[in-house]
């Protein structure tokens, strides 16, 4: 008699079903079939029986408790409790379940809750400390550099271009020898935020190196604990449930903007009153250019004073003024 295939160890606080698409292609034919069925629709598994779920997948009842057990639960009550935890988070529509026959609305409605549940995902597994560390650093840095390639140059744009909120000069540049260059000519004081969701890019570890080397202090934004974070003095760890087997990465860069944004937001409120009131000013003009109208600049009261006494000199009095 074939020995009970021992459960694979998983993380309770791992969502089910990330792990049942990890682990997917693995699996036995028939055990895929199982799989299949939990990814499209969970609802209809937590609700049924396991003669429906046998029934609904095509299997037999003991190929769906293989199936439990292939995926590190001790049954197929035990899958049903972590199944019900996951979709109390969230259902994360993954890449791996798109067809070729599903219809356009179904593929958006597919990526968009694939990224809020990866972003949920990413932000329970954030560290908050190394953030406030980060923030700290950002806070008083005299100037930043962000360097990133390919996806994770997008990233780097996009940080520069949040410079008002950061406060103080940013810089973001495409060209690897110009990276190279301004990760070279930092000194102490400046800091360098580094993005690569792999880490493994030997150019951007690189660049880590140097500008550390420097005196610059080093921030690493990376989807794991990768040889980028190695040459970093904080790391934050952004891990998404990216799938870059066959369709085009978005949900890494996406949770990159996020971290942006929390910095640059971060930063922007500790600073003082005088540089909340460039901001407001900043975005009333920005304001006033979208639709259209320009931004009409207050005068500074002292010459606004001696342009009305100039023009009441040069203008005649008027008897017919000079009424009670």
């Amino acid at each position: 008699m074939p020995r009970r295939k021992k459960a694979v160890p998983i993380d309770p606080a791992r969502n089910i079903l990330e792990v049942i698409s990890s682990l997917r292609d693995q699996l036995r034919k028939s055990d895929q079939k199982v799989a299949n069925l939990v990814l499209q629709n969970p609802t209809f598994v937590l609700n049924a029986t396991l003669a429906k779920t046998a029934r609904r997948a095509g299997v037999s009842e003991p190929t769906v408790i293989r199936f439990c057990v292939a995926i590190g639960c001790d049954g197929f009550q035990d899958f049903k409790l972590r199944l019900a935890q996951s979709v109390a988070l969230g259902m994360p529509a993954t890449h791996s379940v798109l067809s070729a026959d599903d219809p356009v609305p179904a593929i958006a409605e597919k990526i968009f809750d694939y990224t809020m549940n990866t972003l949920n995902w990413a932000r329970r597994r954030l560290d908050k400390q190394s953030l406030v560390q980060a923030v700290d650093a950002l806070e008083t840095a005299k100037r930043i550099g962000f360097f990133g390639f390919g996806a994770s140059g997008i990233l780097a744009l996009d940080a520069q271009q949040k410079f008002p909120l950061f406060g103080v000069p940013c810089l973001a540049h495409t060209d690897s020898h110009q990276q190279f260059i301004a990760a070279a000519m930092m000194s102490p004081g400046d800091v360098a935020v580094t993005f690569s969701n792999t880490g493994q890019t030997l150019g951007i570890i690189e660049i880590a190196r140097v500008a550390r080397q420097n005196g610059a202090t080093v921030i690493g934004v990376s989807g794991s604990a990768s040889p980028l974070l190695q040459e970093c003095d904080i790391g934050l760890i952004v891990e998404t449930l990216e799938n870059t087997d066959l369709y085009t990465p978005t949900i890494s860069r996406i949770a990159g903007l996020v971290i942006i944004d929390t910095l640059a937001t971060a930063v922007a409120l500790r600073r003082d009153a005088a540089h909340d009131a460039k901001l407001a000013r900043m975005k009333r003009r920005l304001a006033a250019m979208r639709i259209g109208q320009p931004f009409a600049i207050a005068p500074d009261p002292g010459q606004a004073g001696q342009q009305r006494t100039a023009q009441a000199r040069a203008t005649p009095e008027d008897p017919e003024n000079d009424r009670s």
